[in-house]
């Protein structure tokens, strides 16, 4: 493996500094990539990268369809290779790209599980949350994912000094590093303020600037919120999942299903491209069909 070492790492320190990907994303990449070239090594001996022709992929890539690999992971391992032989035109190491007749497989396109209305309702009106600083703050992080659709890692890095009460805005910090603003509803810029003053009564002393603590006043843990979002939206709905991201596709659901513009839903859900928030669209679809067979005298 050492001799790619020196092939890899440049294009790992591009994604690190330059695409400024998350930890979690880099490892992903170095996995896909390593295993890439141990297989290559492995079956055909020393390559020179610019002699790794598309029959090299697929043969790599039919080994882990044998293994029982899903679609969805194959893609993902065709999405790493693209990027790096992109970045190898890029700098001039490579002519052309192997990849352009690797086909990605087809992905059952699975729609995204959203919270019914009825039981969002269900979920703040009529759920009991315990009344403790652990129960309040589960409350407010549930009010902040379904109605800003942030992600999960945003929600617990949530400062304080982001919000802006007189233009009733949040800045969130997304992936790479990138700001956004979302508005907030009154009701929920009222909750919030509401939660600083109780904050400032109970640790008068804290040194944090997060805006989302626990009754210890550290800032929340990730499994802590993924576990405490799952218990409250197993009562009210049967959905599979029942995470933080539902929420957020939930917020997303009910923007497109309201009308609301596809590049604005985009802008608030910080997705970089549109493709990413094009699914939503597929459910507003569904809805209209819906709404067509049983409205129109034709259908």
């Amino acid at each position: 493996m050492e001799n790619h070492h020196t092939t890899l790492q440049p294009f790992f320190d591009y994604l690190r500094f330059e695409k400024r990907y998350s930890q979690h994303t880099l490892i992903s990449y170095q996995t896909d990539l390593i295993s890439f070239f141990d297989f290559i090594m492995v079956q055909y001996g020393e390559t020179p990268i610019q002699q790794l022709s598309h029959s090299y992929i697929r043969s790599w890539l039919a080994g882990l369809k044998d293994e029982g690999l899903s679609a969805k992971s194959i893609a993902r391992k065709i999405s790493t290779l693209k990027s790096f032989f992109k970045y190898g035109i890029k700098t001039g190491l490579l002519q052309q790209t192997p990849m352009a007749k690797v086909i990605t497989p087809k992905i059952e396109k699975r729609l995204p599980n959203f919270v019914a209305d009825k039981d969002i309702k269900t979920l703040f009106d009529h759920v009991e949350f315990p009344d403790t600083w652990k129960g309040q703050t589960e409350r407010l992080i549930l009010l902040l994912f379904y109605q800003t659709g942030i992600r999960l890692s945003e929600a617990i890095g949530l400062k304080e000094t982001g919000i802006s009460f007189p233009n009733s805005t949040i800045k969130v910090l997304g992936k790479g590093s990138k700001e956004r603003i979302i508005p907030l509803n009154p009701e929920l810029g009222k909750e919030l303020e509401e939660y600083l003053l109780k904050k400032k009564r109970e640790f008068p002393h804290l040194s944090t600037d997060v805006l989302l603590v626990t009754a210890k006043g550290k800032p929340l843990a990730p499994r802590a919120v993924y576990t405490s979002v799952k218990t409250y939206l197993s009562q009210v709905t049967t959905i599979e999942k029942r995470s933080p991201h539902v929420l957020r596709h939930t917020f997303a659901t009910h923007l497109t299903n309201n009308g609301a513009d596809l590049n604005a839903v985009k802008e608030l859900l910080g997705h970089s491209s549109l493709a990413a928030t094009q699914v939503y669209t597929h459910n507003s679809i569904d809805r209209l069909k819906n709404i067509h067979q049983k409205a129109h005298p034709k259908a």
